[in-house]
C-alpha cells in the first residue's frame, strides 16, 4: 500500500519530505508499531546509525523481559556469565 502526502501538508509543517518521514517512523517505533529494524530500513540506514538517532533524541529501545531473559541464557551458554 503507498500513501500520498499532499504537498501543502509537508509545507505546513515546516519540513523537508525526509524530515517528515523520519518524524512519522520516529513516531511509530516509539508506540511499537514497527521493529528498530523496520524503521532502520524503511529509513534505508543502519541499525546502528538508527540507534545513534533515537538516542541522540532521547528515545529508548524497546527491550521487554523476554528479550533479555533470551540474552542471559544466550550469555550463559557460551559462558561469559
Amino acid at each position: 500500500m503507498s500513501m500520498i502526502i499532499s504537498d501543502e501538508i509537508i509545507k505546513a509543517s515546516g519540513m523537508s519530505e525526509d524530515e517528515f518521514l523520519l518524524e512519522i517512523i520516529l513516531l511509530l517505533f516509539q508506540q511499537e508499531k514497527i521493529s528498530l529494524g523496520k524503521a532502520a530500513e524503511l529509513l534505508n540506514i543502519s541499525q546502528v546509525r538508527f540507534q545513534q538517532l533515537i538516542a541522540n533524541r532521547g528515545i529508548c529501545i524497546h527491550y521487554d523481559v523476554a528479550e533479555l531473559q533470551e540474552d542471559i541464557r544466550h550469555l550463559t551458554g557460551k559462558g561469559w556469565l
